[in-house]
């Protein structure tokens, strides 16, 4: 009987070793990390920058800096004469944000002018309201070729040699903002333009006037000191207050655009410090 119930021990012994080694522990699940949520790319947009000739060196690094902030947006410029730049957008053009170098330009487009039959003649209403705002300052100045061979030395000096008929001077046209604050000079000095017309030349904008002084084929020239700044050509005097007012460069977006909401963002972005950085460069003073 002993030998039975050893046996069975034994018996059951060897079953309960086999259940144990055969049953195998499943390896502990891990759990898969959960696949980042990505956001979805910008659709990209193109925003129609009308601006003044003489902010073409600054803004176009500005636009460079701007491609890392906002890399879906392609902003395509148009430079030229603020007045030239009005006309185009009076005959339909498309513009998104416009800058000139002279409130006048804008204020023929600000609605809230629209009764005021002096700024706004033909009561147009294209400016985005709340979106205006002086941006940025700039001088009127006076420059000289290389070496300065006539060697003028200032507007006090400019204004005598004119009125002898001793000097060659290139100017803006009329109906540019160049040439109207020369024009304000010019009745600040009692100079009759018409009378001294053999002793000057004329620039469509700008540049123009700029080209001219920079190749020597005047004496001197009146432009913007940030345009003397970008040819490297030497400024003998900046016009006052007084003589010519506020040179202002007023920015605004229009209504008559495609991409409002974008270009009010890179409104928004012209008047942060690195922007602003860009601009005081070249002798902009920022206003925002």
């Amino acid at each position: 009987m002993k030998k039975y119930l050893s046996l069975l021990l034994a018996l059951c012994l060897t079953l309960a070793l086999a259940a144990c080694g055969g049953s195998k522990e499943e390896p502990a699940k891990t759990e898969e990390p959960a696949p980042e949520t990505q956001e979805p790319a910008a659709e990209p947009v193109e925003i129609t920058v009308f601006a003044a000739a003489s902010m073409q060196e600054s803004l176009n690094a500005v636009i460079e800096q701007y491609k890392t902030v906002a890399p879906e947006v392609t902003v395509i410029t148009t430079y030229d004469s603020s007045g030239t730049l009005l006309t185009q957008i009076k005959e339909g053009a498309s513009c998104d944000l416009f800058i000139s170098a002279a409130p006048k330009q804008i204020n023929a487009l600000d609605g809230s002018l629209k009764d005021n039959a002096e700024k706004n003649p033909d009561g147009l209403d294209v400016v985005v309201q709340g979106s205006r705002l002086n941006l940025l300052e700039n001088k009127v100045t006076l420059a000289v070729p290389e070496g300065n061979p006539a060697g003028i030395e200032s507007f006090d000096q400019l204004a005598d040699l004119l009125k002898n008929g001793d000097v060659a001077l290139a100017i803006g046209n009329s109906d540019v903002p160049v040439g109207q604050y020369t024009q304000k000079i010019f009745t600040y000095y009692e100079i009759d333009e018409a009378a001294i017309a053999s002793k000057l030349t004329y620039g469509s904008n700008v540049k123009e006037v700029t080209t001219q002084v920079s190749e020597g084929a005047v004496d001197c020239g009146i432009i913007y000191g940030t345009d003397a700044f970008s040819a490297g050509l030497t400024v003998v005097d900046s016009a006052t207050a007084e003589m010519c007012g506020q040179v202002i460069y007023p920015a605004a977006v229009l209504n008559v655009g495609e991409q409002p909401e974008a270009a009010q963002a890179f409104l928004d972005y012209l008047t942060t410090p690195d922007a602003l950085a860009c601009f005081e460069a070249v002798g902009f003073s920022p206003m925002v």
